[in-house]
């Protein structure tokens, strides 16, 4: 039985992109799984029921009906995706594709997941708030990078749709959330219009709107 048809059950909060690259994976895969929901903001992920299945105390994470636990949005993407279309059976397109998903966790999620956050989440007169320049700064370098790729490419994954324009396109399509102008980005644009017309697509949770 492929791995991705054991039952799940999946911790996570709607409102993180992170957890809706797993979700929106799990639908357009029609696997079975069952949402648990968390409030990871509000310190749910901190309880000792929680820290007991991860130590790190974060969001998403996938429980298998024999006990085994996987964490790391980006690992579970992987996992599910392996033996299916989305994720390339060559070896250097998949490695290209992880290359693009190590960028998605390191030069894209901090800057433009971590604003959305902290424009959404916190009081117009957190301390927080003097991040913001520099968060816009380096999130907008990764959209430069994200926009000068998908200028001469229609994926990330490879030639086709897969994990790595999932995990992209989570924190991506509600940058503006964050301050981001997405409308200085026509090829991101039009790939993020190429995704939601992918069969399966579901939209995330829209957020609150952000405070003043």
């Amino acid at each position: 039985m492929p791995q991705h048809n054991v039952p799940l059950t999946v911790h996570g909060m709607s409102l993180s992109g992170n957890c809706y690259k797993v979700k929106l994976l799990l639908e357009q895969l029609g696997s079975p799984y069952r949402w648990i929901e968390v409030d990871s903001v509000h310190g749910q992920t901190r309880t000792p029921e929680y820290l007991a299945l991860n130590p790190n105390g974060k969001v998403p994470m996938v429980e298998r009906d024999d006990g085994r636990v996987l964490v790391e949005s980006n690992a579970i993407l992987f996992w599910l995706a392996e033996g299916t279309p989305y994720l390339p059976a060559d070896g250097w397109q998949r490695a290209q594709a992880l290359s693009w998903m190590f960028f998605e966790q390191y030069s894209h999620e901090p800057y433009v997941a971590v604003a959305r956050f902290i424009r959404t989440w916190t009081a117009p007169d957190s301390p927080r708030r003097g991040q913001l320049p520099e968060l816009l700064q380096r999130g907008e370098a990764a959209l430069a990078v994200m926009e000068q790729h998908l200028a001469a490419h229609a994926w990330f994954t490879g030639p086709h749709y897969g994990i790595a324009d999932i995990a992209l396109f989570a924190y991506t399509h509600c940058a503006g959330d964050g301050g981001f102008e997405l409308a200085r980005w026509p090829a991101i644009q039009a790939w993020l219009a190429r995704v939601e017309a992918m069969p399966g697509f579901v939209p995330m949770a829209a957020a609150p709107a952000p405070c003043a």
